[in-house]
């Protein structure tokens, strides 16, 4: 796959974007039905992509690069949070604007973007990974992101762990290492419906982008810096040390892909409950997530 085919794969998410955004402003959808269509996504259409991707991945990945996944997830969370450690007090120098700087080193958007974006340019049967990247950030983010935000830890947070998303994705990797075979009927019921989460998700993000000060978005140098950090030159150096752990080119490319997704959600949703500054986060995500359709070709260039 050449650095154009994934560039215009990546434009064809960034038209789904488009479409949310005249849907917006056109009227046809409110923030309550932007709320809505977004819990269905989380809470049923993503469960039911992790669950499909691996009901039809039976047989076909050894369990030996299921472990090692885990691993390369696990790897890549700690060096996003020595990298936030290090770098987050070059952006702000407001302590709670530090946590936030924090947290968007460490979260990305694994689910909304990432599951469409290795969907769209790798296939769907590689979803399956994504569920391990995603069932480690449920851990990291219950304990570490918590832990962040609060200043200690809390064994409360574990409790919201116990999710669908996270129950599909343990649902998904038995099925998988136990080799259970699906009856056809309900793998063709979840595909279908699996397969509505990646659009449903690109209108999501693009409503978004509709009801933000694009000014403040696109007008901020140091959010360009980051992103650039974020999205291109942190996944590059990653590369060597993924190559030093594997030499399966089709793992290369997914954790690549992963390593180099834009912020995601969560840190601004944990910054507003303990009634931090969202403005900054806000415009971050939707600026990194603009500019990863540019980056991510260039990450797969490297990889090829």
């Amino acid at each position: 796959m050449t650095i154009f085919t994934v560039f215009f794969q990546m434009l064809s998410l960034l038209i789904m974007i488009g479409c949310g955004y005249v849907v917006a402003k056109k009227g046809m959808m409110d923030a309550h039905t932007n709320s809505q269509l977004s819990e269905v996504i989380v809470k049923l259409l993503n469960p039911l992509l992790f669950f499909s991707s691996a009901a039809n991945s039976v047989g076909l990945i050894p369990l030996d690069t299921m472990a090692l996944t885990a691993l390369i997830a696990i790897g890549m969370f700690v060096i996003f949070i020595a990298t936030g450690i290090l770098l987050s007090p070059l952006f702000d120098r407001h302590p709670d604007q530090q946590k936030i700087f924090q947290m968007m080193f460490v979260f990305s958007n694994l689910g909304f973007i990432g599951i469409p974006v290795v969907n769209s340019i790798l296939g769907a049967e590689y979803v399956v990974y994504v569920t391990e990247f995603l069932l480690v950030y449920n851990l990291v983010f219950y304990t570490y992101g918590v832990a962040v935000m609060d200043g200690h830890f809390s064994m409360d947070s574990l409790k919201a762990m116990v999710n669908p998303g996270t129950v599909c994705s343990l649902a998904a990797i038995l099925v998988i290492v136990l080799e259970i075979s699906i009856p056809e009927f309900i793998k063709t019921a979840i595909t279908y419906l699996g397969n509505a989460a990646s659009p449903m998700a690109l209108i999501s993000v693009g409503y978004t982008l509709a009801c933000s000060d694009l000014k403040k978005i696109f007008g901020e140098p140091r959010l360009y810096i980051f992103s650039l950090i974020k999205l291109l030159i942190l996944p590059l150096l990653m590369l060597p040390l993924l190559r030093f752990v594997t030499k399966d080119p089709a793992l290369i490319s997914v954790c690549m892909v992963l390593f180099g997704m834009p912020i995601g959600n969560m840190p601004l949703m944990l910054g507003n409950q303990r009634g931090i500054d969202g403005s900054t986060c806000s415009a971050a995500i939707i600026l990194s997530t603009v500019l990863c359709v540019f980056s991510v070709p260039i990450i797969v260039a490297f990889v090829r």
